[in-house]
């Protein structure tokens, strides 16, 4: 079986040569943001976001940490900080598994089916609760507002003391991108 660096370093590979925009962080295989596209036929369709995705040194042993850069609208991704909620990335995650699937089938598979029941993001999931329509349209908003293609190129980079001094300083009105203040 091959070593965990040599199967991360394949997997970053693949996913390069795959559809998806990837750009690496300090020229390692362990940071780096994806240019991620909604999926078609769903709310989010016409969206783009950059996401950020970090490899622990166990990958793929350990599932790897994804977070939106731009501001989604939804009840299992934290507005601010752009942690997602889910299952299959961050408690049934298996070897078996690699980046494309993440991208091709998670990732659309979170925007297509959200759990209300389990939501980062309260108000996302109380008003999909509520009212399925204007929940729709507000994701919409955020996409119109947040997810365009300069959105993605515009997304600032932090580091960890940048991210951890500015979490919780925004509003969920404010126009600037989750997570991240103005310096």
């Amino acid at each position: 079986m091959s070593s965990p660096s040599k199967r991360r370093d394949m997997d970053v590979m693949k996913l390069m040569m795959s559809d998806y925009k990837v750009e690496l962080i300090n020229d390692g295989m362990h940071e780096f943001n994806v240019e991620f596209h909604g999926p078609p036929n769903s709310p989010y369709e016409g969206g783009v976001w950059k996401v950020r995705v970090e490899l622990p040194e166990a990958y793929p042993y350990k599932s790897p940490s994804i977070g939106f850069l731009n501001k989604i609208f939804h009840p299992n991704v934290d507005e601010m900080s752009g942690s997602v909620c889910l299952d299959v990335i961050n408690q049934t995650w298996s070897p078996m598994f690699d980046l494309v699937n993440v991208f091709e089938v998670f990732l659309p598979q979170l925007l297509l089916y959200p759990n209300p029941t389990d939501p980062l993001n309260g108000d996302a999931a109380s008003l999909m609760m509520r009212d399925k329509q204007q929940y729709e349209q507000k994701v919409k908003e955020y996409c119109e507002r947040y997810a365009k293609a300069e959105n993605v190129s515009n997304c600032p980079e932090e580091s960890d003391d940048e991210e951890e001094a500015s979490e919780g300083e925004l509003d969920s009105d404010d126009d600037e991108v989750a997570g991240h203040a103005d310096p």
